[in-house]
Protein backbone atom coordinates (compact mmCIF):
# COMPACT_ATOMS: atom_id res chain seq x y z
CA UNK A 1 0.00 0.00 0.00
CA UNK A 2 1.67 3.07 -1.01
CA UNK A 3 -1.18 5.78 -2.71
CA UNK A 4 -4.88 6.04 -1.79
CA UNK A 5 -6.84 8.23 -3.86
CA UNK A 6 -9.84 9.85 -2.66
CA UNK A 7 -12.96 11.53 -3.75
CA UNK A 8 -16.32 13.57 -3.10
CA UNK A 9 -19.25 12.53 -4.70
CA UNK A 10 -23.05 13.66 -4.80
CA UNK A 11 -24.12 16.93 -3.51
CA UNK A 12 -21.61 18.39 -1.14
CA UNK A 13 -22.16 18.00 2.74
CA UNK A 14 -20.68 20.01 5.55
CA UNK A 15 -17.64 18.28 6.90
CA UNK A 16 -16.22 16.70 3.29
CA UNK A 17 -13.14 18.54 3.99
CA UNK A 18 -13.18 17.10 7.39
CA UNK A 19 -13.00 13.91 5.84
CA UNK A 20 -10.44 14.73 3.36
CA UNK A 21 -7.91 16.17 5.85
CA UNK A 22 -8.30 13.27 8.20
CA UNK A 23 -7.21 10.93 5.68
CA UNK A 24 -4.11 13.05 4.71
CA UNK A 25 -2.91 13.16 8.18
CA UNK A 26 -3.60 9.72 8.93
CA UNK A 27 -2.01 8.49 5.57
CA UNK A 28 0.96 10.61 5.85
CA UNK A 29 1.67 9.24 9.48
CA UNK A 30 1.91 5.87 7.93
CA UNK A 31 4.28 7.29 4.77
CA UNK A 32 1.26 7.15 2.41
CA UNK A 33 0.79 8.99 -0.49
CA UNK A 34 -2.88 11.02 -1.46
CA UNK A 35 -4.02 11.73 -4.79
CA UNK A 36 -7.31 13.82 -4.72
CA UNK A 37 -10.24 12.94 -8.07
CA UNK A 38 -11.11 16.58 -9.00
CA UNK A 39 -15.37 16.98 -8.88
CA UNK A 40 -16.02 13.28 -8.66
CA UNK A 41 -16.42 10.55 -10.65
CA UNK A 42 -16.10 12.70 -13.45
CA UNK A 43 -12.81 13.28 -12.54
CA UNK A 44 -12.06 9.54 -12.17
CA UNK A 45 -12.88 9.06 -15.84
CA UNK A 46 -10.78 12.17 -17.31
CA UNK A 47 -8.03 11.48 -15.13
CA UNK A 48 -7.72 14.69 -13.07
CA UNK A 49 -5.89 13.55 -10.24
CA UNK A 50 -3.73 16.14 -7.71
CA UNK A 51 -1.42 15.79 -4.92
CA UNK A 52 -2.86 16.62 -1.75
CA UNK A 53 -0.28 17.41 1.07
CA UNK A 54 -0.56 18.29 4.68
CA UNK A 55 -0.25 21.71 3.45
CA UNK A 56 -2.94 20.97 0.98
CA UNK A 57 -5.10 20.24 3.51
CA UNK A 58 -4.08 22.83 6.42
CA UNK A 59 -6.85 25.28 7.82
CA UNK A 60 -9.67 23.45 6.00
CA UNK A 61 -11.08 21.68 8.63
CA UNK A 62 -13.83 24.35 9.35
CA UNK A 63 -14.76 24.81 5.91
CA UNK A 64 -18.02 24.38 3.79
CA UNK A 65 -17.91 22.57 0.58
CA UNK A 66 -15.25 20.70 -0.70
CA UNK A 67 -11.69 21.41 -1.70
CA UNK A 68 -12.24 18.72 -4.03
CA UNK A 69 -15.25 19.84 -5.91
CA UNK A 70 -18.43 17.35 -6.88
CA UNK A 71 -21.10 16.57 -9.25
CA UNK A 72 -23.98 14.48 -8.80
CA UNK A 73 -23.71 13.22 -12.40
CA UNK A 74 -21.30 11.33 -14.12
CA UNK A 75 -22.01 7.96 -13.73
CA UNK A 76 -18.62 6.13 -14.96
CA UNK A 77 -20.92 3.34 -16.07
CA UNK A 78 -23.01 5.65 -17.75
CA UNK A 79 -21.22 8.38 -18.51
CA UNK A 80 -22.97 10.76 -21.13
CA UNK A 81 -20.36 11.07 -23.74
CA UNK A 82 -19.93 12.79 -27.83
CA UNK A 83 -20.11 9.85 -30.32
CA UNK A 84 -20.10 11.33 -33.82
CA UNK A 85 -21.81 14.37 -32.51
CA UNK A 86 -24.72 12.42 -30.63
CA UNK A 87 -24.84 12.64 -26.79
CA UNK A 88 -24.90 9.09 -25.38
CA UNK A 89 -24.18 7.22 -22.56
CA UNK A 90 -20.95 5.01 -22.49
CA UNK A 91 -19.88 2.76 -19.73
CA UNK A 92 -16.06 4.08 -19.21
CA UNK A 93 -15.31 2.07 -16.38
CA UNK A 94 -12.40 0.58 -17.71
CA UNK A 95 -11.25 4.00 -18.24
CA UNK A 96 -10.97 5.14 -14.93
CA UNK A 97 -9.84 1.55 -13.58
CA UNK A 98 -7.08 2.43 -16.53
CA UNK A 99 -5.97 6.30 -14.88
CA UNK A 100 -6.17 4.51 -11.46
CA UNK A 101 -3.55 2.06 -12.89
CA UNK A 102 -1.57 4.47 -14.56
CA UNK A 103 -1.40 6.60 -11.57
CA UNK A 104 -0.49 3.99 -9.28
CA UNK A 105 -3.34 4.41 -6.99
CA UNK A 106 -3.58 1.18 -4.16
CA UNK A 107 -6.99 1.89 -3.19
CA UNK A 108 -10.09 4.31 -3.55
CA UNK A 109 -11.74 6.28 -0.79
CA UNK A 110 -14.98 7.07 -1.75
CA UNK A 111 -17.25 9.78 0.16
CA UNK A 112 -20.66 10.17 -0.73
CA UNK A 113 -24.01 8.90 0.02
CA UNK A 114 -26.61 6.06 -1.97
CA UNK A 115 -25.97 7.09 -5.32
CA UNK A 116 -22.04 7.36 -5.11
CA UNK A 117 -21.35 4.33 -2.44
CA UNK A 118 -23.64 2.58 -5.72
CA UNK A 119 -20.61 3.31 -8.22
CA UNK A 120 -18.40 2.65 -5.71
CA UNK A 121 -19.51 -1.02 -5.29
CA UNK A 122 -19.70 -1.85 -8.95
CA UNK A 123 -15.79 -0.94 -8.77
CA UNK A 124 -15.14 -3.07 -6.11
CA UNK A 125 -17.39 -5.90 -8.11
CA UNK A 126 -15.17 -5.58 -10.51
CA UNK A 127 -12.04 -6.02 -8.47
CA UNK A 128 -10.56 -2.64 -7.58
CA UNK A 129 -10.03 -1.76 -3.65
CA UNK A 130 -12.54 0.62 -2.28
CA UNK A 131 -13.64 2.02 0.91
CA UNK A 132 -16.51 3.59 0.55
CA UNK A 133 -17.39 6.92 3.77
CA UNK A 134 -21.07 7.86 4.28
CA UNK A 135 -22.33 11.40 3.62
CA UNK A 136 -25.22 12.90 3.30
CA UNK A 137 -27.08 15.58 5.29
CA UNK A 138 -30.38 12.99 4.68
CA UNK A 139 -28.88 10.54 7.15
CA UNK A 140 -30.49 8.09 4.72
CA UNK A 141 -27.64 5.54 4.34
CA UNK A 142 -28.50 2.09 5.69
CA UNK A 143 -25.80 0.08 8.16
CA UNK A 144 -24.57 3.31 10.34
CA UNK A 145 -25.89 4.80 12.70
CA UNK A 146 -25.39 8.56 11.51
CA UNK A 147 -24.13 10.21 8.86
CA UNK A 148 -21.52 13.06 8.93
CA UNK A 149 -23.42 16.48 7.63
CA UNK A 150 -26.85 15.69 9.01
CA UNK A 151 -26.65 17.35 12.51
CA UNK A 152 -24.92 20.33 11.03
CA UNK A 153 -28.38 20.40 8.65
CA UNK A 154 -30.73 19.81 11.48
CA UNK A 155 -29.21 22.89 13.68
CA UNK A 156 -29.52 24.83 10.22
CA UNK A 157 -33.33 23.99 10.11
CA UNK A 158 -33.50 24.63 13.82
CA UNK A 159 -32.20 27.88 13.58
CA UNK A 160 -34.51 28.99 10.87
CA UNK A 161 -37.46 27.57 13.04
CA UNK A 162 -36.23 29.67 16.52
CA UNK A 163 -36.17 32.65 13.68
CA UNK A 164 -39.52 31.73 12.57
CA UNK A 165 -41.11 31.75 16.21
CA UNK A 166 -40.98 34.87 16.79
CA UNK A 167 -42.42 36.37 13.46
CA UNK A 168 -45.31 33.51 13.37
CA UNK A 169 -45.86 34.80 17.21
CA UNK A 170 -45.64 38.86 16.21
CA UNK A 171 -48.15 37.99 13.39
CA UNK A 172 -50.22 35.26 14.37
CA UNK A 173 -49.64 33.67 11.13
CA UNK A 174 -48.78 29.59 10.53
CA UNK A 175 -45.33 29.71 9.40
CA UNK A 176 -44.43 26.63 6.78
CA UNK A 177 -40.77 25.57 6.95
CA UNK A 178 -39.77 22.95 4.64
CA UNK A 179 -36.59 21.17 4.52
CA UNK A 180 -34.84 18.98 2.42
CA UNK A 181 -34.47 14.64 3.52
CA UNK A 182 -35.23 13.51 -0.04
CA UNK A 183 -37.62 10.07 1.08
CA UNK A 184 -36.58 10.52 4.55
CA UNK A 185 -38.31 12.58 7.16
CA UNK A 186 -34.62 12.20 9.53
CA UNK A 187 -34.07 16.16 9.29
CA UNK A 188 -37.57 17.21 9.80
CA UNK A 189 -38.17 15.05 12.53
CA UNK A 190 -35.08 16.17 14.52
CA UNK A 191 -35.13 19.62 13.54
CA UNK A 192 -38.96 19.60 14.76
CA UNK A 193 -38.68 18.21 17.57
CA UNK A 194 -35.04 20.53 18.47
CA UNK A 195 -37.52 23.98 17.08
CA UNK A 196 -40.80 23.08 19.42
CA UNK A 197 -42.65 22.72 15.67
CA UNK A 198 -46.30 21.84 16.37
CA UNK A 199 -46.66 19.96 13.21
CA UNK A 200 -43.76 17.71 11.65
CA UNK A 201 -45.02 16.49 8.11
CA UNK A 202 -42.39 13.49 6.98
CA UNK A 203 -42.69 11.12 3.78
CA UNK A 204 -43.10 8.03 6.15
CA UNK A 205 -46.18 9.13 7.39
CA UNK A 206 -48.37 10.56 4.27
CA UNK A 207 -50.81 13.39 6.06
CA UNK A 208 -53.97 14.03 6.67
CA UNK A 209 -54.81 18.13 5.46
CA UNK A 210 -57.79 17.83 8.18
CA UNK A 211 -55.05 16.43 10.69
CA UNK A 212 -53.21 19.22 9.77
CA UNK A 213 -55.49 22.31 10.07
CA UNK A 214 -57.40 20.73 13.08
CA UNK A 215 -54.33 21.08 15.34
CA UNK A 216 -53.81 24.83 13.85
CA UNK A 217 -57.64 25.38 14.98
CA UNK A 218 -57.01 24.06 18.25
CA UNK A 219 -54.28 25.85 19.34
CA UNK A 220 -56.52 28.98 18.13
CA UNK A 221 -58.85 27.87 20.61
CA UNK A 222 -56.36 27.30 23.59
CA UNK A 223 -54.85 30.97 22.79
CA UNK A 224 -52.17 30.03 20.70
CA UNK A 225 -52.68 32.20 17.76
CA UNK A 226 -49.66 30.68 15.54
CA UNK A 227 -48.59 27.54 14.58
CA UNK A 228 -45.13 26.55 13.59
CA UNK A 229 -45.14 23.19 10.96
CA UNK A 230 -42.13 21.66 9.51
CA UNK A 231 -42.21 19.60 6.28
CA UNK A 232 -39.91 17.52 4.73
CA UNK A 233 -39.52 17.78 0.98
CA UNK A 234 -40.16 14.16 0.35
CA UNK A 235 -43.69 14.39 2.52
CA UNK A 236 -46.76 13.79 0.74
CA UNK A 237 -50.47 14.34 1.54
CA UNK A 238 -52.73 10.95 2.01
CA UNK A 239 -53.72 9.39 -0.99
CA UNK A 240 -51.42 11.82 -3.26
CA UNK A 241 -48.17 11.91 -4.35
CA UNK A 242 -44.50 13.60 -3.74
CA UNK A 243 -44.43 17.06 -4.98
CA UNK A 244 -41.51 17.28 -8.11
CA UNK A 245 -39.69 20.50 -8.78
CA UNK A 246 -38.01 19.03 -12.08
CA UNK A 247 -36.22 16.10 -13.34
CA UNK A 248 -32.15 16.03 -14.22
CA UNK A 249 -31.39 13.53 -16.28
CA UNK A 250 -28.02 12.08 -15.63
CA UNK A 251 -27.99 11.80 -12.00
CA UNK A 252 -27.94 8.88 -9.91
CA UNK A 253 -31.57 9.83 -8.71
CA UNK A 254 -33.22 12.62 -11.17
CA UNK A 255 -36.16 13.11 -9.23
CA UNK A 256 -35.71 16.98 -8.30
CA UNK A 257 -38.21 17.52 -4.78
CA UNK A 258 -39.43 20.67 -3.90
CA UNK A 259 -42.66 22.38 -3.42
CA UNK A 260 -44.48 20.66 -1.07
CA UNK A 261 -44.40 23.11 1.41
CA UNK A 262 -46.07 26.11 -1.01
CA UNK A 263 -48.85 22.95 -1.48
CA UNK A 264 -49.45 22.67 1.80
CA UNK A 265 -49.63 26.69 2.61
CA UNK A 266 -51.97 26.78 -0.22
CA UNK A 267 -54.13 23.81 0.71
CA UNK A 268 -54.33 25.39 3.99
CA UNK A 269 -55.52 28.75 3.12
CA UNK A 270 -57.56 27.95 0.31
CA UNK A 271 -59.64 24.81 2.36
CA UNK A 272 -59.35 26.76 6.20
CA UNK A 273 -58.89 29.83 5.17
CA UNK A 274 -55.75 29.76 7.65
CA UNK A 275 -53.36 32.94 6.36
CA UNK A 276 -49.95 31.36 5.72
CA UNK A 277 -46.18 31.68 5.02
CA UNK A 278 -43.89 29.59 3.35
CA UNK A 279 -40.20 29.60 3.72
CA UNK A 280 -37.64 26.80 1.73
CA UNK A 281 -34.42 26.11 3.06
CA UNK A 282 -33.15 24.53 0.41
CA UNK A 283 -29.09 24.38 -0.22
CA UNK A 284 -28.70 26.57 2.96
CA UNK A 285 -28.84 23.15 4.15
CA UNK A 286 -25.96 21.80 2.71
CA UNK A 287 -24.09 25.08 3.06
CA UNK A 288 -21.79 26.54 5.99
CA UNK A 289 -19.56 25.18 8.47
CA UNK A 290 -19.88 21.83 9.85
CA UNK A 291 -20.65 21.72 13.98
CA UNK A 292 -18.19 20.29 16.11
CA UNK A 293 -20.35 16.69 16.23
CA UNK A 294 -19.40 16.86 12.16
CA UNK A 295 -16.50 17.64 12.78
CA UNK A 296 -15.80 15.16 15.00
CA UNK A 297 -17.24 12.40 13.04
CA UNK A 298 -16.00 13.32 10.34
CA UNK A 299 -12.82 13.00 11.35
CA UNK A 300 -13.13 9.55 12.52
CA UNK A 301 -14.46 8.17 9.45
CA UNK A 302 -11.40 9.12 7.54
CA UNK A 303 -8.62 8.08 9.68
CA UNK A 304 -10.75 4.41 10.09
CA UNK A 305 -11.00 4.32 6.18
CA UNK A 306 -7.14 4.57 5.94
CA UNK A 307 -6.91 2.11 8.83
CA UNK A 308 -8.92 0.39 6.60
CA UNK A 309 -7.25 -0.06 3.50
CA UNK A 310 -3.88 -0.52 6.12
CA UNK A 311 -5.49 -3.56 6.91
CA UNK A 312 -6.27 -4.79 3.60
CA UNK A 313 -10.41 -4.42 4.32
CA UNK A 314 -11.58 -3.42 0.88
CA UNK A 315 -15.30 -3.64 -0.33
CA UNK A 316 -16.54 -2.05 3.14
CA UNK A 317 -18.28 0.90 4.47
CA UNK A 318 -17.02 2.42 7.70
CA UNK A 319 -19.88 3.29 9.57
CA UNK A 320 -20.66 4.71 13.15
CA UNK A 321 -22.88 1.98 15.38
CA UNK A 322 -23.31 3.45 19.24
CA UNK A 323 -19.83 5.12 20.04
CA UNK A 324 -17.95 3.11 17.67
CA UNK A 325 -16.73 2.96 14.10
CA UNK A 326 -16.95 -0.15 12.44
CA UNK A 327 -16.19 -1.82 8.72
CA UNK A 328 -19.74 -3.00 7.51
CA UNK A 329 -20.04 -4.78 3.28
CA UNK A 330 -20.74 -1.43 1.07
CA UNK A 331 -23.05 -3.38 -0.34
CA UNK A 332 -25.60 -2.95 3.22
CA UNK A 333 -24.99 0.86 2.97
CA UNK A 334 -27.01 0.89 -0.63
CA UNK A 335 -29.62 -2.05 -0.58
CA UNK A 336 -32.30 0.26 0.67
CA UNK A 337 -32.74 3.33 2.46
CA UNK A 338 -32.81 3.80 5.97
CA UNK A 339 -36.15 5.70 6.38
CA UNK A 340 -37.91 7.00 9.96
CA UNK A 341 -39.67 3.66 11.33
CA UNK A 342 -42.98 4.22 13.50
CA UNK A 343 -41.22 2.57 16.48
CA UNK A 344 -38.19 5.17 16.00
CA UNK A 345 -37.91 6.66 19.84
CA UNK A 346 -37.72 10.12 18.80
CA UNK A 347 -41.39 9.76 16.47
CA UNK A 348 -42.39 8.22 20.03
CA UNK A 349 -41.33 11.25 21.85
CA UNK A 350 -43.14 13.99 19.33
CA UNK A 351 -46.23 12.02 19.23
CA UNK A 352 -45.92 12.14 23.06
CA UNK A 353 -45.22 16.15 23.04
CA UNK A 354 -48.68 16.47 21.04
CA UNK A 355 -46.97 17.23 18.44
CA UNK A 356 -49.15 16.18 15.17
CA UNK A 357 -47.79 13.65 12.50
CA UNK A 358 -50.37 14.17 10.21
CA UNK A 359 -52.05 11.48 10.27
Amino acid sequence: MHKLAVLTGGGDCPGLNAVIRAVVRSANQYGLEVLGIKDGFHGAVEGEFIPLTLADVSGILPRGGTILGTTNRDNPFEYVSNVNGVRQPLDRSEDVLRNFQEAGIDALLAIGGDGSLNISLKFAEKGFPVIGIPKTIDNDLMATDQTFGFQTAVETAQEALDRLHTTAESHHRVMVLEVMGRYAGWIALYAGVAGGADVILIPEIPYNLNRVAYSVQKRAKQGKKFSIIVVAEGAKPLGGEMVVDRLLPGRSDPVKLGGIGAKLGNDLEKHFGLETRVTVLGHLQRGGSPNSYDRVLASRYGTAAVDAALEGKFGIMVALHGRDIVQVPLHQAVDQLKQVPVTDPLLITARSLGIEMGD
